[in-house]
């Protein structure tokens, strides 16, 4: 039994840029989901797509981004908020990661968006993860 399924997708998404491989499976939450789509908003990931098992059961295949020279661009993906540590931040706290070159990930009231964009909308929560 997985207890956090966003630490275990994070891991994938690192052990899979490790390993230099083309695309990984993540299980599907609307979470997760939230978190890949922002991924490739801000240029992490190259693409993702939604497919369906049957049963009920969703898996979310994830494309891999490379630079030219074969490295990834992912250069560190962290889970920050844990189940035994909640991390919280408010409006003011959140404006930048790593000088404007990384991203945090907020589950908020307004849902699950990147740092910048909860400092335009002046809104704090937890903080999921962090890429850069």
């Amino acid at each position: 039994m997985m207890t956090d399924i966003i630490a275990d997708s994070l891991t994938r998404i690192r052990n899979a840029a490790q390993r230099r491989l083309d695309s990984t499976t993540l299980l599907h939450s609307n979470t997760i989901e939230s978190i890949v789509k922002i991924f490739v908003e801000k240029g992490y990931l190259d693409s993702y797509s939604v497919e369906d098992e049957g049963n009920n059961k969703k898996s979310i295949k994830v494309v891999l981004k490379y630079d030219d020279n074969e490295k990834s661009v992912i250069n560190e993906i962290k889970k920050i908020s844990k189940p035994g540590r909640r991390v919280y931040q408010g409006k003011d706290e959140i404006k930048t990661f790593k000088n404007g070159y990384g991203t945090l990930i907020v589950s908020t009231n307004k849902g699950v968006i990147a740092n910048d964009e909860a400092f335009k909308l002046g809104v704090g929560g937890e903080v999921i993860c962090s890429i850069w």
